[in-house]
């Protein structure tokens, strides 16, 4: 929490800045394409790392697909987890995102900019809107950041919680490839009450295509995926 603050008042000028040019893109999205949209939100992110002296390392590049649309799963830690993800996936990618968190200041106009998507955890009907909006999405091209777990747990570390697998209906409606992203060390930046340099790590694990999963039901391929990404981060954190 100590960085969350620091960074907010170092970088007090620069929210001031991108907040408006944020909204101002995300709302003008005839205007600005995706590359620029999502150029932005790294500059942005950049500043932050920089400010707050963190590194995020990336590991499997190679492994996500070249073209068309796919789904990145990820296990769930803390604020960073989305800005650190992003900061090194090459392609524009977009966010689903608590419809509540997501109006927070800054986040607000962090979803709107990436042409993100809200749900609301207590509307089981616009929850099943959304999930239909991002495979359509998916179908055309587009690629998603996804949180199965849905939220995080404080002091939970390195441990993954349970993923719920209904967000997993997108990925079988779009039959689009499965991405398991396994995040590592990602709550330290804003869970510690620290400056010091922090490393935190992503891994762009080997992609599930349809053709691996459609044989499969949702609940199964929630638990392979969850499996993958736990046994990622045993082997990067006993290094």
């Amino acid at each position: 929490m100590l960085r969350f603050i620091y960074v907010i008042i170092m970088r007090i000028f620069s929210i001031i800045h991108f907040c408006p040019k944020m909204a101002h893109y995300g709302k003008h999205t005839e205007k600005y394409s995706e590359d620029e949209c999502y150029d932005l939100a790294r500059d942005l992110i950049g500043r932050v790392k920089k400010t707050c002296r963190i590194t995020t390392e990336v590991y499997g590049l190679e492994n996500l697909p070249k073209e068309g649309g796919y789904i990145m799963f990820s296990n769930h830690q803390g604020k960073y987890d989305a800005l650190g993800i992003i900061s090194v996936h090459p392609r524009p990618c977009s966010v689903l995102m608590d419809k509540k968190r997501s109006k927070m200041p800054i986040a607000n106009q962090f979803v709107a900019l990436l042409r993100g998507q809200r749900i609301d955890r207590k509307n089981p009907r616009q929850q099943i809107k959304v999930l239909n909006n991002i495979a359509s999405e998916v179908k055309d091209g587009r690629i998603y950041l996804v949180f199965p777990q849905g939220g995080y747990a404080k002091n939970q570390k390195n441990n993954v919680g349970d993923f719920k697998y209904g967000c997993f209906t997108s990925a079988y409606k779009a039959k689009c490839p499965v991405v398991p992203v396994a995040i590592v060390d990602s709550y330290k930046p804003f869970g510690e009450n620290s400056l010091k340099h922090v490393t935190t790590k992503v891994i762009f694990l080997s992609p599930l295509y349809y053709e691996d999963y459609c044989g499969l039901k949702s609940p199964q391929l929630c638990g392979i995926v969850r499996n993958l990404i736990e046994d990622e981060i045993k082997k990067h954190i006993s290094d």
